[in-house]
């Protein structure tokens, strides 16, 4: 039976610390004497208001959350928390259409990072904080977050767990769900503060420094300026993010063992190798495209191609050139990397380097087992066998993946997208990218798309978010029968 008082209770604590988070944005808006403080307020007295309401309305619930329950929180937490993060954008009328301050607020949860926007700078900067803050508390993981907090009144929280943290098999790094949150947590502030501190040390005011230290780590690419990273034709800066958008898509459990010293847990890690594999061998193929087309420096044509190679294999959707204009083999090679994603267990989204990997590990154990019939050969990953029941599930999720993007790029198109456009759009979105190909491009936005468009937009990035069947599981009818 689904604990309906825990899961409104669960909610409601959520809220709350939602409305806190808007605090700090207030702050920000009351010290630059911004025009948003009055929405902020609102905003805040809703969300916290209706969190302790919730709150009080799951008094007395049994304290035990079954793996429905925990699905059900997962799913409609970010809904909820998107819902009333779009308020202050909403209430200020700097997005007058809530339509599209909802699509601009679950971009930020999901870390998709596909805007809206036509004129960034315009925003006051407790909105723009605000939209970072989003990123960066979806980024880890609002669930992580409240796992940490939720043994304070009795809720356990290792379903939560299993059903939010992205990747095909959850890592933990401490026996205890909460010490792992925490030390997860820990990783990823450490992490933030040293990027704003080096972007700020190359020519960032120290504003846009925290802002874009967020919106890396949560690998959202949402930017204070209209330009994103192009706005700073600065090597240094460009490069400092490069390396924390990586940082950002490796398994940060692999980053917690790094920083105690185990450094043999990179020789070991076949994901991590595949990851750098991938990212520098499409890095030197697109370097050596583009030199072949343009006439430019090769430490600039490198970077280039290094940015938008990390930015968008890590799913973080920052821009330092509009990829698009690049030779047609080199737009292709960027299409492709919107399906791998980061590492497992990061921030990042689309598919997954595991999953790739063990679906071409796979496939290629096919023919070994069509030679040998009888031959026992099982799929590996870091030298450790893995239950045929895991590789069924991984199979799956691509094949339920790409019949989403088909099936959603077919929708899209009813809408008056074409194909290019509506293909970028979808693979952006379900993926947590931000920028697509054709009119949604990193020199383009998503304020053109129609209402329903958006709406099914938000969805795919919700599915992307949460590895597609801790939502569709609530659509089927065996869930919900007793």
């Amino acid at each position: 039976m689904i604990n309906r008082k825990l899961i409104l209770r669960v909610i409601g604590i959520l809220l709350a610390l939602e409305g806190a988070f808007m605090l700090i944005a207030l702050m920000v808006s009351l010290v630059n004497k911004g025009d948003d403080r009055t929405a902020f307020l609102f905003a805040i007295a809703l969300t916290i208001g209706i969190g302790l309401f919730l709150f009080y309305l799951g008094r007395g619930a049994k304290k035990r959350l079954s793996k429905r329950d925990a699905y059900i929180i997962v799913s409609s937490v970010w809904v909820v928390f998107s819902f009333f993060g779009a308020l202050p954008f909403f209430l200020s009328g700097y997005i007058p259409s809530f339509t599209d301050a909802f699509f601009e607020t679950i971009s930020g949860f999901t870390t998709t990072g596909a805007s809206v926007l036509t004129d960034i700078e315009s925003l006051p900067h407790g909105l723009l904080l605000w939209r970072s803050l989003t990123q960066w508390i979806g980024g880890m993981g609002i669930i992580v977050l409240s796992l940490a907090l939720l043994p304070i009144f009795g809720i356990g929280g290792m379903q939560l767990f299993v059903a939010e943290v992205p990747g095909p098999v959850p890592d933990k790094i401490s026996p205890r769900v909460k010490d792992t949150a925490l030390r997860l947590w820990s990783i990823y502030i450490l992490f933030t503060i040293v990027e704003a501190f080096l972007l700020w040390l190359g020519g960032m005011s120290f504003y846009d420094a925290i802002n874009h230290a967020l919106t890396t780590m949560a690998t959202g690419g949402y930017s204070t300026r209209q330009a994103s990273i192009a706005y700073w034709q600065s090597p240094f800066i460009q490069y400092v993010i490069i390396v924390f958008m990586f940082l950002a898509g490796t398994n940060f459990t692999l980053s917690y063992m790094l920083l105690r010293g185990r450094l043999n847990a990179l020789r070991e890690n076949e994901e991590f190798k595949y990851y750098l594999g991938f990212t520098m061998g499409a890095t030197i193929i697109i370097t050596g495209l583009i030199l072949m087309a343009e006439a430019i420096g090769v430490e600039k044509a490198f970077r280039d191609s290094l940015f938008q190679v990390v930015s968008i294999i890590t799913t973080t959707g920052y821009a330092t050139v509009d990829y698009c204009h690049w030779p047609g083999p080199v737009v292709a090679m960027i299409f492709v990397l919107m399906f791998l994603g980061g590492s497992a267990g990061s921030t990042g989204g689309s598919i997954k380097i595991a999953r790739v990997v063990v679906a071409l590990k796979n496939i290629n154990l096919e023919f070994k087992r069509l030679v040998h019939p009888h031959a026992i050969v099982p799929v590996r990953l870091n030298k450790k066998s893995l239950d045929q029941a895991v590789v069924n599930n991984i199979m799956i999720f691509i094949l339920a993946y790409v019949s989403i993007f088909i099936t959603s790029t077919v929708l899209m198109t009813f809408m008056g997208l074409d194909l290019r456009s509506a293909m970028g759009a979808v693979a952006a979105t379900i993926g947590n990218i931000g920028p697509g190909l054709g009119s949604v491009g990193p020199a383009s936005n998503y304020y053109h798309i129609p209402s329903v468009g958006k709406w099914l937009l938000s969805f795919l990035m919700l599915i992307g978010r949460l590895e597609l069947f801790t939502v569709l599981v609530l659509l089927t009818p065996s869930f919900w029968r007793k």
